[in-house]
């Protein structure tokens, strides 16, 4: 589904658009954060479906609430 809402030709055009991602600090780095592509296609597939953020299914490779702070910040 998320090939289907997001396509390479269109991410293509919307990747300049995104900011680029933080370093990672060297010393706790932390969890891998989620790739914009990843956050953008759980967002169009929430919005699309009309769902509430926390029913976005795992196979989208993000939770909702991972894309919800991610709109947020955007």
């Amino acid at each position: 589904m998320a090939k289907l809402l997001l396509d390479d030709a269109l991410w293509s055009e919307i990747e300049p658009f995104f900011p680029p991602p933080k370093k990672r600090r060297k010393h706790f780095p932390g969890r891998k954060p989620v790739e914009h592509r990843t956050a953008l296609a759980g967002i169009l597939f929430v919005l699309h479906a009309g769902i509430p953020w926390e029913y976005l299914p795992a196979e989208m490779g993000c939770s909702g609430m991972t894309c919800w702070r991610r709109l947020r910040a955007w």
